[in-house]
């Protein structure tokens, strides 16, 4: 029988989204600053998502980081909204992140191509070199990226198109981001788990009430893909930072 070896995950809790964004913006500037010192260079893989914003502004504030010297990557992108959807998610970095840092440089998933075959090239322009710093959130059914449960922890691919689990269409509309459960795609390209947490430090940000729940299960379930979030505690450097409605303790 294999047995997983898990690591305790820090977390932090603030009383509002706003000051949860400063510290973990902090955090990540931190890191950027100490790895450029180091190497010369940095790579950081962003999520997308309301709870993400109040952590890239604080995070695009920091001063003393070399942006031109940082490549940045996400996690994940609708297939089938219109090139310029403000909900596409690279659309969202850039007006969110990317005109703050305009240094920086930015891979995006590019929505207008064949999805199987975007995939593929995304894998590739990753590469394999962990990732210096990822900053992501946990979905409202524990979902890292859009790997929705239940979720393969060893997919030995670093991209792939996936179905949506209905709870995550939901969400999107739950957070204002699409009007309809209709208007939500149903497809969507996914960064891997494995690929997710290939990477040196994982910054969360978990906010809101309605992922209390999974910040819980991602904390105290079996690590299992029936609750993706316990991936993280198969890493020994993740720090989660909530606001107070996103805190189950």
């Amino acid at each position: 029988m294999t047995t997983t070896t898990t690591y305790p995950v820090a977390v932090s809790s603030y009383p509002t989204r706003e000051q949860m964004g400063l510290h973990a913006g902090r955090r990540a500037a931190a890191a950027l600053r100490r790895t450029l010192a180091e190497k010369g260079e940095a790579r950081m893989m962003l999520a997308a998502a309301p709870s993400q914003e109040a952590t890239l502004q604080a995070l695009a504030a920091e001063p003393g980081i070399e942006w031109a010297q940082v490549t940045c990557f996400h996690m994940d992108d609708y297939i089938g909204l219109p090139q310029d959807a403000p909900q596409g998610f690279g659309n969202w970095l850039r007006q969110t992140f990317f005109t703050h840092v305009p240094e920086a440089t930015f891979h995006a998933i590019d929505t207008t191509q064949a999805a199987e075959e975007e995939s593929e090239r995304y894998g590739r322009i990753m590469g394999e070199k962990p990732f210096d710093v990822v900053l992501l959130g946990i979905g409202v059914n524990g979902h890292l990226a859009f790997n929705d449960p239940p979720a393969d922890l060893n997919d030995p691919e670093p991209a792939r198109v996936i179905a949506l689990d209905p709870v995550s269409r939901q969400q999107q509309v739950d957070e204002g981001l699409f009007g309809r459960f209709e208007d939500v795609p149903d497809r969507a390209i996914t960064v891997t788990i494995p690929r997710l947490l290939n990477a040196v430090e994982i910054i969360g940000s978990v906010a809101g009430k309605a992922k209390r729940n999974a910040v819980a299960d991602t904390l105290n379930q079996p690590v299992s893909g029936q609750h993706p979030g316990t991936a993280l505690r198969t890493h020994p450097n993740v720090a989660l930072y909530l606001d107070a409605e996103a805190d189950p303790r």
